[in-house]
């Protein structure tokens, strides 16, 4: 009886042992597809790593999109400063000096620089010599002439005096601008940095017109002075040496009634 009990124990232990093998083998062995579960959380090997894909790119798209906006923002800067205007200016100081040259030109004595008042002066006192001119007429226009004369020398003299004085405010534009142009943040600062040292130039330029200018009227002047003065000793030397005009002869008491 005890012998018929236990072998019914045996067999069943028996078929556990043999199915033992077959149900733990699709534990040990999983295919590359599988999922694993853990506490609840399903993980998938192949999802995981398209997803880190994924992740990568959009990340590396990012950071094109992140570099191309800081060269976008890098380039606004820059046309920012080739468009920034020069805080610097020197117009007004050059206008006031050739205002002040000008000045000193309008300033001319008898004989301004202007076409139709040399035209008239030169028909006035450096024309022919008239015949029928006194001999007091012929010395009042002599001094018209040498007054004249003098007054063009003193003003070259003026204008080559405030051509002088521009020299130091120039020398301190000169200055100025050139630390203004070797401290431009842009094209457009170096640009009028350079423009307003074109203009410096003409100023300059200008100034020595000017002094030239002033220096051959005066040269001018003298020359119609010595060529009017030659005509009038002719005439005066004429006169002396016609008979009945000139130089009359006649005797002369030297000491009281010739004793």
């Amino acid at each position: 009886m005890i012998a018929h009990r236990s072998r019914p124990r045996a067999l069943s232990l028996a078929a556990f042992l043999l199915a033992m093998p077959l149900a733990a083998s699709p534990m040990l062995i999983a295919p590359a597809h599988a999922q694993f579960g853990f506490g609840g959380i399903v993980y998938d090997p192949t999802n995981y790593a398209q997803n880190v894909l994924t992740a990568a790119r959009s990340l590396e798209q990012i950071n094109n999109q992140i570099r191309s906006l800081q060269n976008e923002a890098q380039s606004l800067i820059n046309q920012a400063r080739n468009l920034a205007s020069l805080p610097y200016n020197s117009l007004q100081q050059l206008q006031q000096n050739v205002q002040r040259t000008q000045q000193l030109l309008q300033q001319a004595q008898n004989i301004a620089f202007n076409v139709q008042n040399v035209d008239q002066m030169f028909q006035q006192r450096y024309g022919r010599v008239s015949l029928s001119s006194t001999d007091a007429q012929l010395v009042s226009d002599a001094r018209a002439r040498w007054q004249t004369t003098v007054g063009g020398l003193q003003d070259a003299m003026r204008v080559q005096a405030g051509v002088v004085t521009n020299i130091d405010s120039n020398r301190t534009e000169m200055s100025s601008l050139v630390s203004q142009s070797q401290g431009a943040t842009g094209a457009l600062q170096a640009t009028q940095a350079g423009n307003q040292l074109l203009a410096l130039q003409s100023q300059q330029l200008s100034d020595l017109v000017a002094v030239i200018s002033a220096n051959g009227r005066a040269s001018a002047i003298t020359e119609a002075e010595r060529a009017t003065a030659a005509d009038q000793g002719r005439e005066q030397r004429r006169r002396f040496l016609t008979p009945g005009s000139g130089y009359q002869p006649g005797n002369a008491r030297m000491f009281g009634n010739g004793n």
